[in-house]
């Protein structure tokens, strides 16, 4: 084995802070919000809040079922949508949450894969508003989803800012 390829090797090992292997991709979006810290965080655990621009007809094509969100750490979420006459069900367990600063999760669909990603949110005052970074990190063998995952995530904020700029 090549010393360039045993350096792959080993970052493709590597253990997570959480205890698995981590991912080697990783897709970042950042966004500014002309909000709190505070209520943006807020908006990833509130189910309601979650129903208006992280799933549903204001972002796609799609019919909210169920969101349900044990917001503490170790808490589950699942968030069932139906999708061009498919149930899609959204699941995760919450890792860490430090509002309204931090927020870490499991992101990964029921019965379709035992992959589960990583979700990092982070969030820093700016001004009267904030800034967040989400870093989505996946299994290798997602790699092809990279630009999906990010266009997907990046539409999301968008909505995020639309649904906190009318409240």
């Amino acid at each position: 084995m090549s010393a360039k390829s045993n350096e792959r090797h080993k970052d493709n090992e590597a253990m997570s802070e959480y205890g698995r292997a981590t991912p080697n991709v990783k897709v970042s979006v950042t966004r500014h919000f002309d909000a709190s810290p505070e209520r943006v965080f807020d908006a990833w655990l509130d189910p309601e809040m979650i129903g208006k621009w992280m799933f549903g007809p204001a972002l796609r094509e799609e019919e909210v079922l169920r969101i349900v969100a044990d917001a503490q750490v170790g808490g589950a979420f699942s968030f069932l949508v139906r999708r061009q006459g498919q149930e899609i069900d959204h699941v995760g367990k919450y890792r860490e949450i430090d509002r309204p600063r931090r927020l870490i999760f499991t992101w990964g669909i029921a019965g379709e894969s035992e992959d589960e990603s990583l979700v990092i949110i982070e969030i820093v005052p700016q001004g009267t508003g904030a800034e967040l970074t989400l870093t989505h990190e996946m299994d290798a063998k997602w790699a092809d989803y990279a630009s999906r995952t990010e266009a997907g995530w990046s539409k999301m904020l968008e909505a995020l800012a639309a649904t906190l700029g009318k409240i």
